[in-house]
């Protein structure tokens, strides 16, 4: 099933790294859900969530995860959290997602090439924002 709707560009920010933007636009629930897009294979370097402003503003602690075809969430932080959870309506942020992690070691989150989801919920009626996941082709 369907929620909202999501709509991806991609553009080379550098010979190894694409920037996956991708624009969200809620439902009445305030939910974005089931809009697969395909991302290139790579390690996830950062991502910004960028919430729109005006009457199409997300209410403020909204929420955003990537899930994979087995419905893990790439924007882990590692502790088992979303980097996308509880996002500000007024201003952008930026996160880097890790995987595994000791107090001194952390590994990129790898997207293998495919189909992925991004899911918002606790948006509100008709809003909108932005995730920029920019990603390194290759390994790191």
């Amino acid at each position: 099933m369907v929620a909202g709707s999501v709509t991806m560009t991609l553009t080379r920010v550098s010979p190894s790294v694409v920037k996956h933007s991708l624009a969200w636009v809620s439902d009445a629930a305030g939910a974005v859900s089931g809009n697969a897009t395909t991302f290139l294979a790579g390690s996830i370097v950062s991502v910004e969530f960028v919430p729109d402003s005006g009457g199409t503003q997300p209410s403020d602690l909204y929420d955003v995860t990537l899930a994979n075809g087995d419905g893990v969430n790439m924007l882990d932080d590692g502790a088992g959290a979303s980097i996308g959870a509880n996002l500000s309506n007024a201003t952008a942020t930026h996160k880097v997602p890790f995987i595994g992690a000791t107090t001194t070691s952390y590994v990129r989150q790898w997207l293998h090439s495919g189909s992925y989801t991004l899911v918002v919920a606790n948006a509100g009626n008709a809003k909108g924002g932005t995730v920029n996941i920019y990603v390194h082709e290759g390994v790191l």
